[in-house]
């Protein structure tokens, strides 16, 4: 069972204004799904901020994936994306271009998502809308496949493993 945090981002759930509907239903959903969810993180929508919760999400390694809520779309104050690649030494582009054609095939404007996924050390990083909705869709559509970067991420079994 692999470990996983979940960090959502926003200013209004930050500072008290609304409550954080994101962030507790993808943990039922990482849960569902045989992961271990230690860690709940709640930041405003700062990109410094952020990548201090990523970066220090991913140091020592305990957890496999990061996954992030909010901050996805195209308001000025939404820096997830640019968090995301500023920590992550390797891009992982089919998982967010997979999460947009799940979220075109409901809405066109699944599109206009900018969410990316990345590895930082020994970590996945996948970012989700902020909407409890679409964050749902997304992860259903790339959760089934992420053990097996995460298998091959920390070195687990492969289907490589019979050929040396």
């Amino acid at each position: 069972m692999y470990q996983a945090a979940v960090v959502t981002v926003s200013d209004r759930c930050f500072q008290g204004e609304r409550p954080d509907g994101g962030g507790p239903l993808v943990r039922e959903l990482l849960e569902q799904g045989g992961y271990q969810v230690t860690r709940m993180v709640l930041v405003p929508d700062e990109q410094g901020e952020i990548e201090c919760a990523l970066r220090e999400l991913c140091a020592n390694g305990e957890i496999a994936l990061v996954v992030t809520t909010g901050g996805t779309g195209f308001a000025l104050r939404d820096m997830t994306p640019e968090a995301t690649v500023a920590v992550c030494e390797r891009m992982a582009p089919g998982i967010g271009e997979a999460m947009r054609m799940a979220s075109m095939a409901i809405t066109p404007r699944g599109m206009l998502s900018r969410a990316q996924a990345g590895i930082c050390a020994r970590t996945l990083i996948v970012n989700l809308p902020g909407s409890p909705k679409a964050a749902k869709e997304n992860l259903q559509a790339v959760l089934p496949t992420l053990g097996h970067g995460l298998e091959m991420l920390r070195g687990g079994p492969s289907d490589c493993a019979s050929l040396g």
